[in-house]
C-alpha cells in the first residue's frame, strides 16, 4: 500500500483512492455513496466516495464534536 493514492474529481464531486494499480474485478457498496473496489482475489485495491465534499464535511464534523464533547465531559467531571 505504499503506492496509495488520492484524486479528486471536483465537478462530479469523487473522491477515489487507489491503494494498488490491480485491475478492478469487483466492487462491494459500503454504504449508499462508498464503493470498496476488489482485485481478483477479493482484496481491497481501491474506494470511490460519490458526494465527497458533504461526506469529508460531515467525518470531520462528527469527529471534532465527539472531541468537544469528550473534553467537556472530563472538565465536568
Amino acid at each position: 500500500m505504499n503506492n496509495a493514492k488520492m484524486t479528486y474529481f471536483e465537478q462530479e464531486d469523487i473522491l477515489h483512492l487507489t491503494l494498488s494499480d490491480e485491475p478492478e474485478a469487483g466492487s462491494v457498496e459500503i454504504s449508499p455513496n462508498i464503493t470498496a473496489e476488489l482485485n481478483e482475489a477479493g482484496e481491497l485495491i481501491g474506494i470511490e466516495i460519490i458526494q465527497a465534499s458533504f461526506f469529508i464535511r460531515d467525518a470531520i464534523l462528527e469527529s471534532a464534536q465527539g472531541k468537544l464533547l469528550n473534553l467537556s465531559a472530563k472538565h465536568s467531571a
